[in-house]
């Protein structure tokens, strides 16, 4: 039985003040079809898990759990990163399944790996065909939360020259969908040294972010 509501209740506890211990989640990985690499940035959710554990104090469990966009093990995670480089195709049963999860509690973080966003455009067209991606504001609270980020997104990896965005998809009044394109968080999160270039204060700024993400979702 689905039963988003639990997401609802798994968020406002996460966060909440008590004499016991906190209880223990999983962050998603999406996997999808299509031929993209859902499984790039092998490293990244691993790393800001454990940056999250030590910084906010959450106490999601240590290793990422790979979810597919049509199970309905989707309803167990309140967070669910996704990411690549190539193709995505959403069947309607897993834009259904995506729609009821996002519209329930959940959340989607999808992070462009460089050349994803004439894929993940329409395919999210067809979750939500009634909303179309904005652009958050530099003053948007999901830039303000432990960390600030007076500017908005910071920029990681440089691919075209374009300046780093953060898109929103916004169901009823609450952001479901957080889509940062020309940013690549993701390759910020991986260990130090997996790319050419790497700085320890670009690795920081992107987790940090990522914390921001993390305490955003899970207090609003």
């Amino acid at each position: 039985m689905r039963k988003p509501v639990f997401i609802a209740m798994a968020i406002a506890l996460l966060f909440c003040i008590s004499s016991f211990k906190a209880p223990s989640y999983k962050m998603g990985r999406l996997k999808y079809n299509g031929g993209g690499d859902w499984y790039g940035d092998r490293t990244a959710l691993i790393n800001l898990i454990k940056f999250c554990n030590e910084n906010l104090k959450t106490s999601f469990q240590p290793e990422e759990e790979i979810v597919e966009v049509g199970s309905e093990q989707i309803y167990n995670y309140p967070f669910i990163f996704m990411t690549g480089h190539g193709n995505v195709i959403f069947s309607d049963q897993e834009a259904r399944n995506l729609r009821r999860y996002l519209t329930g509690g959940g959340f989607l973080h999808i992070d462009d790996n460089y050349g994803f966003d004439k894929f993940i455009r329409p395919q999210m067209k067809k979750v939500f065909p009634e909303l179309d991606f904005v652009e958050l504001p530099v003053n948007y609270a999901i830039y303000h939360q432990k960390y600030n980020f007076p500017n908005g997104l910071p920029k990681i990896h440089e691919h075209d020259g374009k300046r780093p965005q953060g898109f929103g998809l916004i169901y009823k009044g609450r952001l479901v969908c957080f889509y940062t394109y020309e940013c690549d968080l993701g390759n910020g999160w991986e260990d130090y040294g997996t790319y050419a270039g790497d700085s320890q204060e670009a690795r920081l700024k992107a987790l940090k972010m990522g914390a921001n993400l993390i305490q955003y979702i899970f207090t609003k």
